[in-house]
Protein backbone atom coordinates (compact mmCIF):
# COMPACT_ATOMS: atom_id res chain seq x y z
CA UNK A 1 0.00 0.00 0.00
CA UNK A 2 2.95 2.49 0.92
CA UNK A 3 4.60 1.77 -2.32
CA UNK A 4 1.52 2.70 -4.23
CA UNK A 5 0.92 5.75 -2.32
CA UNK A 6 4.48 6.21 -3.81
CA UNK A 7 3.55 5.78 -6.92
CA UNK A 8 0.45 7.33 -7.40
CA UNK A 9 2.04 10.24 -5.76
CA UNK A 10 4.62 10.68 -8.14
CA UNK A 11 2.67 10.37 -10.58
CA UNK A 12 0.46 13.29 -9.46
CA UNK A 13 3.37 15.34 -9.13
CA UNK A 14 4.98 14.15 -12.58
CA UNK A 15 1.47 15.39 -14.16
CA UNK A 16 0.56 18.70 -12.18
CA UNK A 17 3.30 19.82 -9.91
CA UNK A 18 5.08 22.64 -12.30
CA UNK A 19 8.38 23.93 -12.28
CA UNK A 20 9.25 25.31 -8.71
CA UNK A 21 9.55 28.90 -9.96
CA UNK A 22 5.86 29.01 -11.37
CA UNK A 23 4.92 27.17 -8.01
CA UNK A 24 6.50 30.39 -6.25
CA UNK A 25 4.35 32.29 -8.74
CA UNK A 26 1.17 30.63 -8.09
CA UNK A 27 1.86 30.56 -4.02
CA UNK A 28 2.24 34.08 -4.30
CA UNK A 29 -1.30 34.46 -5.69
CA UNK A 30 -3.19 32.73 -3.01
CA UNK A 31 -1.06 34.41 -0.82
CA UNK A 32 -2.60 37.88 -1.71
CA UNK A 33 -5.85 36.56 -2.83
CA UNK A 34 -6.12 35.02 1.02
CA UNK A 35 -5.19 38.69 2.35
CA UNK A 36 -7.93 40.38 1.12
CA UNK A 37 -10.24 37.67 1.69
CA UNK A 38 -9.41 36.64 4.86
CA UNK A 39 -7.14 39.47 6.25
CA UNK A 40 -9.19 42.44 5.24
CA UNK A 41 -6.29 43.64 3.54
CA UNK A 42 -6.71 46.27 -0.22
CA UNK A 43 -4.82 44.83 -3.26
CA UNK A 44 -2.37 48.13 -3.11
CA UNK A 45 -1.55 47.37 0.49
CA UNK A 46 -0.53 43.28 -0.49
CA UNK A 47 1.93 44.70 -3.05
CA UNK A 48 3.11 47.05 -0.64
CA UNK A 49 3.20 43.94 1.75
CA UNK A 50 4.94 41.89 -0.89
CA UNK A 51 7.17 44.40 -2.27
CA UNK A 52 8.35 45.08 1.28
CA UNK A 53 9.41 41.41 1.62
CA UNK A 54 10.73 41.34 -1.80
CA UNK A 55 14.55 41.95 -1.12
CA UNK A 56 14.79 40.74 2.56
CA UNK A 57 16.34 37.34 1.53
CA UNK A 58 19.36 38.82 -0.60
CA UNK A 59 21.71 37.72 2.41
CA UNK A 60 20.44 34.63 2.89
CA UNK A 61 20.16 33.69 -0.74
CA UNK A 62 23.58 34.63 -1.35
CA UNK A 63 24.58 31.97 1.97
CA UNK A 64 22.46 29.18 -0.05
CA UNK A 65 24.27 30.23 -3.39
CA UNK A 66 27.60 29.60 -1.83
CA UNK A 67 26.33 26.54 0.16
CA UNK A 68 25.61 24.63 -3.20
CA UNK A 69 28.83 26.20 -5.30
CA UNK A 70 31.31 25.54 -2.17
CA UNK A 71 29.46 22.45 -1.13
CA UNK A 72 30.11 21.09 -4.74
CA UNK A 73 33.84 21.86 -4.83
CA UNK A 74 34.68 20.01 -1.78
CA UNK A 75 32.60 16.82 -3.06
CA UNK A 76 34.40 17.39 -6.39
CA UNK A 77 38.22 17.41 -4.88
CA UNK A 78 39.92 14.18 -5.49
CA UNK A 79 39.75 12.69 -1.64
CA UNK A 80 36.66 13.91 -0.99
CA UNK A 81 35.05 12.17 -4.11
CA UNK A 82 37.10 8.77 -3.77
CA UNK A 83 35.09 8.45 0.12
CA UNK A 84 32.09 9.41 -1.49
CA UNK A 85 33.03 6.25 -3.78
CA UNK A 86 33.50 3.80 -1.48
CA UNK A 87 30.48 4.78 0.43
CA UNK A 88 28.57 4.40 -2.07
CA UNK A 89 30.32 1.16 -3.59
CA UNK A 90 29.08 -0.36 -0.69
CA UNK A 91 25.85 -0.49 -1.94
CA UNK A 92 24.50 -3.76 -3.78
CA UNK A 93 20.95 -3.28 -5.18
CA UNK A 94 18.81 0.29 -5.27
CA UNK A 95 16.45 -0.01 -2.39
CA UNK A 96 20.41 -0.33 -0.30
CA UNK A 97 21.47 2.42 -2.05
CA UNK A 98 18.06 4.45 -1.00
CA UNK A 99 18.16 3.47 2.20
CA UNK A 100 22.12 4.37 2.91
CA UNK A 101 21.67 7.92 0.82
CA UNK A 102 18.44 8.42 3.21
CA UNK A 103 20.54 7.47 6.55
CA UNK A 104 23.26 9.55 5.82
CA UNK A 105 21.25 12.53 4.76
CA UNK A 106 19.38 12.33 8.70
CA UNK A 107 22.25 11.86 9.84
CA UNK A 108 23.97 15.35 8.35
CA UNK A 109 20.40 16.89 9.13
CA UNK A 110 20.27 16.03 12.67
CA UNK A 111 23.94 17.63 12.51
CA UNK A 112 23.25 20.53 10.75
CA UNK A 113 20.60 21.23 7.74
CA UNK A 114 23.17 23.10 5.46
CA UNK A 115 25.36 20.25 5.98
CA UNK A 116 22.59 17.48 5.76
CA UNK A 117 21.30 19.22 2.69
CA UNK A 118 24.38 19.34 1.10
CA UNK A 119 26.14 16.33 2.03
CA UNK A 120 22.65 14.22 1.03
CA UNK A 121 22.61 15.57 -2.18
CA UNK A 122 25.95 15.49 -3.24
CA UNK A 123 26.08 11.65 -1.86
CA UNK A 124 22.76 10.95 -3.73
CA UNK A 125 24.67 12.09 -6.69
CA UNK A 126 27.96 9.80 -6.40
CA UNK A 127 25.54 7.10 -5.37
CA UNK A 128 23.61 7.46 -9.02
CA UNK A 129 26.85 7.51 -10.50
CA UNK A 130 27.96 4.48 -8.56
CA UNK A 131 25.55 2.35 -9.78
CA UNK A 132 25.84 3.84 -13.65
CA UNK A 133 29.30 3.02 -13.38
CA UNK A 134 28.74 -0.53 -12.14
CA UNK A 135 25.77 -1.44 -14.09
CA UNK A 136 23.41 -1.64 -11.16
CA UNK A 137 20.04 0.39 -12.31
CA UNK A 138 19.04 2.50 -9.34
CA UNK A 139 16.37 4.68 -9.10
CA UNK A 140 17.79 8.25 -9.05
CA UNK A 141 14.36 10.33 -8.06
CA UNK A 142 14.31 8.52 -5.09
CA UNK A 143 18.02 8.62 -4.22
CA UNK A 144 17.15 12.53 -4.72
CA UNK A 145 13.97 11.95 -2.00
CA UNK A 146 16.00 10.31 0.13
CA UNK A 147 18.88 12.83 0.49
CA UNK A 148 16.24 15.78 1.32
CA UNK A 149 15.16 13.93 3.86
CA UNK A 150 17.63 15.86 6.10
CA UNK A 151 14.85 18.85 6.27
CA UNK A 152 12.41 16.64 7.58
CA UNK A 153 14.06 16.42 11.25
CA UNK A 154 17.06 19.02 11.34
CA UNK A 155 14.74 21.21 13.40
CA UNK A 156 14.97 18.35 15.92
CA UNK A 157 19.05 18.49 15.55
CA UNK A 158 21.52 20.62 16.66
CA UNK A 159 20.92 23.80 14.31
CA UNK A 160 17.17 24.02 15.10
CA UNK A 161 16.60 27.65 14.78
CA UNK A 162 13.79 28.06 17.27
CA UNK A 163 15.46 25.98 20.72
CA UNK A 164 18.75 28.13 19.73
CA UNK A 165 17.44 31.25 19.46
CA UNK A 166 15.79 31.26 22.62
CA UNK A 167 18.24 29.52 24.63
CA UNK A 168 20.80 33.20 23.10
CA UNK A 169 20.74 35.77 25.46
CA UNK A 170 19.00 39.21 24.50
CA UNK A 171 16.73 37.14 21.48
CA UNK A 172 13.74 38.63 20.86
CA UNK A 173 11.03 37.04 23.35
CA UNK A 174 13.38 37.12 26.49
CA UNK A 175 11.19 39.27 28.06
CA UNK A 176 8.15 37.13 28.03
CA UNK A 177 9.67 33.47 28.25
CA UNK A 178 13.08 33.93 29.73
CA UNK A 179 16.11 31.89 28.59
CA UNK A 180 15.18 28.37 27.31
CA UNK A 181 18.39 26.18 27.64
CA UNK A 182 19.07 23.41 25.25
CA UNK A 183 18.90 20.89 27.85
CA UNK A 184 15.16 21.91 28.32
CA UNK A 185 14.41 21.48 24.49
CA UNK A 186 16.52 19.54 22.13
CA UNK A 187 17.80 17.32 24.64
CA UNK A 188 13.91 16.90 26.74
CA UNK A 189 12.44 13.40 26.41
CA UNK A 190 10.13 14.31 24.03
CA UNK A 191 12.80 15.52 21.42
CA UNK A 192 15.43 12.55 21.75
CA UNK A 193 12.22 10.27 21.47
CA UNK A 194 11.90 11.98 17.85
CA UNK A 195 15.35 11.91 17.10
CA UNK A 196 15.87 8.42 17.78
CA UNK A 197 12.51 7.59 15.88
CA UNK A 198 13.29 9.69 12.85
CA UNK A 199 16.86 7.70 12.89
CA UNK A 200 15.31 4.46 12.59
CA UNK A 201 11.94 5.23 10.95
CA UNK A 202 12.57 7.73 8.19
CA UNK A 203 15.17 5.90 6.07
CA UNK A 204 13.30 2.80 6.61
CA UNK A 205 10.21 5.40 5.00
CA UNK A 206 12.04 5.93 1.67
CA UNK A 207 12.93 2.27 1.56
CA UNK A 208 9.48 1.18 1.69
CA UNK A 209 7.91 3.87 -0.90
CA UNK A 210 10.72 1.97 -3.31
CA UNK A 211 9.38 0.63 -6.35
CA UNK A 212 9.24 -3.14 -6.63
CA UNK A 213 9.12 -3.36 -9.97
CA UNK A 214 12.83 -3.02 -12.05
CA UNK A 215 11.22 -1.54 -14.92
CA UNK A 216 10.09 1.30 -13.04
CA UNK A 217 13.28 2.29 -11.83
CA UNK A 218 14.84 5.98 -13.51
CA UNK A 219 18.70 5.47 -13.49
CA UNK A 220 20.85 8.70 -13.18
CA UNK A 221 21.66 8.51 -17.17
CA UNK A 222 18.05 9.00 -18.05
CA UNK A 223 18.84 12.45 -15.88
CA UNK A 224 22.39 13.61 -16.44
CA UNK A 225 23.78 13.30 -19.74
CA UNK A 226 26.68 10.11 -20.37
CA UNK A 227 28.95 12.89 -21.43
CA UNK A 228 28.67 14.92 -17.59
CA UNK A 229 28.81 11.06 -15.65
CA UNK A 230 31.88 9.79 -17.55
CA UNK A 231 34.07 13.26 -17.01
CA UNK A 232 36.21 13.01 -14.34
CA UNK A 233 35.79 14.53 -10.83
CA UNK A 234 39.69 15.08 -10.53
CA UNK A 235 40.87 18.38 -12.35
CA UNK A 236 44.08 18.47 -14.04
CA UNK A 237 46.38 20.93 -14.72
CA UNK A 238 45.96 23.14 -17.84
CA UNK A 239 49.98 24.40 -18.31
CA UNK A 240 52.84 22.18 -19.42
CA UNK A 241 55.84 22.53 -17.28
CA UNK A 242 57.29 24.06 -20.58
CA UNK A 243 55.02 26.75 -20.55
CA UNK A 244 54.90 27.62 -17.54
CA UNK A 245 55.00 31.78 -16.86
CA UNK A 246 55.42 33.71 -13.94
CA UNK A 247 51.58 33.96 -13.67
CA UNK A 248 50.94 30.32 -14.35
CA UNK A 249 52.99 29.49 -11.37
CA UNK A 250 50.77 31.25 -9.36
CA UNK A 251 47.85 30.54 -10.51
CA UNK A 252 49.15 26.34 -9.92
CA UNK A 253 51.22 27.54 -6.38
CA UNK A 254 50.32 25.01 -3.68
CA UNK A 255 51.85 27.38 -1.47
CA UNK A 256 49.02 30.11 -1.72
CA UNK A 257 46.34 27.37 -1.20
CA UNK A 258 48.25 26.44 1.61
CA UNK A 259 48.44 29.92 3.12
CA UNK A 260 45.20 30.89 2.43
CA UNK A 261 43.35 27.50 3.44
CA UNK A 262 45.54 27.03 6.40
CA UNK A 263 44.95 30.28 7.60
CA UNK A 264 41.11 30.26 7.82
CA UNK A 265 40.98 26.39 9.29
CA UNK A 266 43.18 28.80 12.40
CA UNK A 267 40.09 31.22 12.55
CA UNK A 268 37.79 28.40 12.18
CA UNK A 269 39.29 26.53 15.19
CA UNK A 270 39.53 29.91 16.93
CA UNK A 271 35.66 30.24 16.67
CA UNK A 272 34.58 26.50 18.02
CA UNK A 273 37.43 27.20 20.87
CA UNK A 274 35.15 30.52 21.81
CA UNK A 275 31.83 30.33 20.77
CA UNK A 276 30.77 26.38 21.53
CA UNK A 277 29.31 24.10 18.41
CA UNK A 278 27.23 27.13 17.59
CA UNK A 279 27.43 25.90 13.40
CA UNK A 280 26.25 29.03 11.19
CA UNK A 281 25.72 29.41 7.49
CA UNK A 282 28.41 31.87 7.65
CA UNK A 283 30.38 29.02 9.51
CA UNK A 284 29.96 26.22 7.52
CA UNK A 285 30.17 28.01 4.14
CA UNK A 286 33.65 29.26 5.52
CA UNK A 287 34.08 25.38 6.31
CA UNK A 288 33.50 24.58 2.84
CA UNK A 289 35.53 27.08 1.13
CA UNK A 290 38.70 26.49 3.34
CA UNK A 291 38.83 23.15 3.48
CA UNK A 292 37.92 23.14 -0.80
CA UNK A 293 41.16 25.49 -1.02
CA UNK A 294 43.19 22.85 0.82
CA UNK A 295 41.85 19.62 -0.53
CA UNK A 296 42.07 20.55 -4.42
CA UNK A 297 45.71 22.08 -3.93
CA UNK A 298 46.13 24.70 -6.34
CA UNK A 299 44.14 27.86 -6.93
CA UNK A 300 43.05 27.46 -10.94
CA UNK A 301 41.77 23.63 -9.47
CA UNK A 302 39.59 25.04 -7.11
CA UNK A 303 38.53 28.21 -9.51
CA UNK A 304 37.60 25.47 -12.06
CA UNK A 305 35.38 23.23 -9.48
CA UNK A 306 33.45 26.02 -8.15
CA UNK A 307 32.84 27.40 -11.73
CA UNK A 308 31.12 24.25 -12.13
CA UNK A 309 29.19 24.01 -9.15
CA UNK A 310 27.70 27.38 -9.81
CA UNK A 311 25.53 26.06 -12.81
CA UNK A 312 23.26 25.01 -10.05
CA UNK A 313 22.56 27.90 -8.13
CA UNK A 314 19.97 29.69 -10.55
CA UNK A 315 16.54 28.41 -8.68
CA UNK A 316 18.38 30.23 -5.81
CA UNK A 317 19.07 33.61 -7.33
CA UNK A 318 15.34 33.70 -8.99
CA UNK A 319 12.88 31.92 -6.94
CA UNK A 320 13.97 33.23 -3.53
CA UNK A 321 12.76 36.81 -3.77
CA UNK A 322 9.81 35.54 -4.20
CA UNK A 323 9.15 33.46 -1.34
CA UNK A 324 10.41 36.73 0.42
CA UNK A 325 7.76 38.37 -0.58
CA UNK A 326 5.23 35.46 0.06
CA UNK A 327 6.93 35.66 3.54
CA UNK A 328 6.06 39.70 3.45
CA UNK A 329 2.34 39.10 2.88
CA UNK A 330 2.22 36.71 5.60
CA UNK A 331 3.72 38.38 8.20
CA UNK A 332 2.83 42.37 7.29
CA UNK A 333 -1.19 41.72 6.49
CA UNK A 334 -1.43 39.51 9.96
CA UNK A 335 -2.22 36.09 8.33
CA UNK A 336 0.69 34.28 9.96
CA UNK A 337 -1.42 35.52 13.40
CA UNK A 338 -4.99 34.91 12.08
CA UNK A 339 -3.94 31.40 10.95
CA UNK A 340 -2.29 31.00 14.91
CA UNK A 341 -5.03 31.83 16.50
CA UNK A 342 -7.89 29.60 15.17
CA UNK A 343 -6.07 27.05 16.44
CA UNK A 344 -5.45 28.43 20.06
CA UNK A 345 -9.09 28.47 19.79
CA UNK A 346 -9.72 25.09 19.23
CA UNK A 347 -6.97 23.69 21.83
CA UNK A 348 -7.10 22.50 25.02
CA UNK A 349 -3.97 21.68 27.53
CA UNK A 350 -3.88 17.82 25.75
CA UNK A 351 -4.10 19.16 22.33
CA UNK A 352 -2.42 22.65 22.36
CA UNK A 353 0.95 21.18 21.01
CA UNK A 354 -0.93 19.09 18.92
CA UNK A 355 -2.30 22.09 17.21
CA UNK A 356 0.88 24.27 17.36
CA UNK A 357 2.58 21.41 15.34
CA UNK A 358 -0.33 21.29 13.07
CA UNK A 359 -0.78 24.98 12.63
CA UNK A 360 3.47 24.79 12.33
CA UNK A 361 3.01 22.85 9.36
CA UNK A 362 0.45 25.02 7.43
CA UNK A 363 2.41 28.03 8.11
CA UNK A 364 5.51 26.45 7.06
CA UNK A 365 4.19 26.32 3.23
CA UNK A 366 4.23 30.14 2.97
CA UNK A 367 6.68 30.85 5.40
CA UNK A 368 9.51 28.05 4.59
CA UNK A 369 12.29 29.33 7.14
CA UNK A 370 12.62 28.15 10.21
CA UNK A 371 13.61 31.56 12.06
CA UNK A 372 11.60 33.60 9.41
CA UNK A 373 8.34 31.33 11.05
CA UNK A 374 9.48 31.07 14.23
CA UNK A 375 9.51 35.08 14.50
CA UNK A 376 6.08 35.68 13.21
CA UNK A 377 4.34 32.51 14.89
CA UNK A 378 6.52 32.03 18.35
CA UNK A 379 5.03 34.76 19.87
CA UNK A 380 1.58 33.81 19.48
CA UNK A 381 1.86 30.59 20.60
CA UNK A 382 3.84 31.32 23.36
CA UNK A 383 1.44 34.00 24.32
CA UNK A 384 -1.13 30.92 24.62
CA UNK A 385 0.70 28.12 26.45
CA UNK A 386 0.80 29.41 29.80
CA UNK A 387 -2.65 30.48 29.77
CA UNK A 388 -3.40 26.72 28.60
CA UNK A 389 -1.21 24.71 31.02
CA UNK A 390 1.51 23.86 28.58
CA UNK A 391 4.98 24.53 29.12
CA UNK A 392 7.51 26.59 26.83
CA UNK A 393 9.96 24.08 26.10
CA UNK A 394 6.79 21.99 24.62
CA UNK A 395 5.16 24.47 22.32
CA UNK A 396 9.02 25.49 20.96
CA UNK A 397 9.61 22.43 19.85
CA UNK A 398 6.13 21.13 18.72
CA UNK A 399 6.17 24.65 16.74
CA UNK A 400 9.78 23.26 15.14
CA UNK A 401 8.33 19.64 14.72
CA UNK A 402 5.60 21.75 12.27
CA UNK A 403 8.45 23.66 10.27
CA UNK A 404 9.84 20.90 9.20
CA UNK A 405 7.56 18.38 8.34
CA UNK A 406 5.78 20.24 5.19
CA UNK A 407 9.48 21.02 3.60
CA UNK A 408 8.86 17.54 2.25
CA UNK A 409 5.92 19.20 -0.37
CA UNK A 410 7.98 22.91 -0.10
CA UNK A 411 10.39 23.32 -3.49
CA UNK A 412 12.08 26.16 -1.44
CA UNK A 413 14.71 24.41 0.37
CA UNK A 414 14.78 21.84 -2.82
CA UNK A 415 15.99 24.24 -4.97
CA UNK A 416 19.41 23.44 -3.46
CA UNK A 417 19.19 19.98 -3.66
CA UNK A 418 17.85 20.29 -7.48
CA UNK A 419 20.22 22.14 -8.29
CA UNK A 420 23.43 19.57 -7.23
CA UNK A 421 21.44 16.50 -8.62
CA UNK A 422 20.42 18.06 -11.56
CA UNK A 423 16.74 16.60 -11.30
CA UNK A 424 13.76 18.56 -11.45
CA UNK A 425 11.01 19.01 -8.53
CA UNK A 426 8.61 16.69 -9.99
CA UNK A 427 11.22 13.29 -9.51
CA UNK A 428 11.30 14.13 -6.54
CA UNK A 429 7.83 15.95 -4.56
CA UNK A 430 5.51 12.95 -4.77
CA UNK A 431 8.22 10.02 -2.80
CA UNK A 432 8.94 13.19 -0.27
CA UNK A 433 4.76 13.72 0.26
CA UNK A 434 4.67 9.72 0.86
CA UNK A 435 7.15 9.82 3.41
CA UNK A 436 5.98 12.91 4.73
CA UNK A 437 2.42 11.45 5.59
CA UNK A 438 3.83 8.32 6.85
CA UNK A 439 6.55 10.69 8.82
CA UNK A 440 3.31 13.17 10.17
CA UNK A 441 2.69 10.41 12.87
CA UNK A 442 6.13 10.85 14.34
CA UNK A 443 5.62 14.24 15.92
CA UNK A 444 2.00 14.00 16.00
CA UNK A 445 2.86 11.54 18.86
CA UNK A 446 5.47 12.73 20.33
CA UNK A 447 3.19 15.98 21.51
CA UNK A 448 1.80 13.81 24.13
CA UNK A 449 5.26 12.72 25.41
CA UNK A 450 6.32 14.58 28.45
CA UNK A 451 8.78 17.19 27.36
Amino acid sequence: MIQRLGNVLTRVSYKYLPDPFIFAILLSLVVFIMGIVIAGQTPFQMVLHWQNGFWQLLTFSMQMALIIVLGYAVADSPIVNRWLKALAATAKNSRQAVYIVALVAVVGGLISWGFGLVLGALFAREMGKSGYQRGIKMHYPLLGTAAYLSMMVWHAGLSGSAPLLVATKGHFLESKIGIIPITETLFNPMNITVIIASLVLVPLFALWVHPKNNNELLPIDAIISREELAATAELQATYAAEEMTPASRLDNSRILSWIVGLGGLIYIVYYFSTKGFNLTLDILNAIFLFVGILLHGTPMRYVKSVAEGTKGVSGVLLQFPFYAGIMGMMQSSGLVAIIAQWFVAISTTTTYPLYTYISACIVNLFVPSGGGQWAVQGPIMVEAAPALGVSYPKTIMALAYGDQLTNMVQPFWAIALLGITGLKARDVIGYAAAIMFMGFFIFAIATFLPA
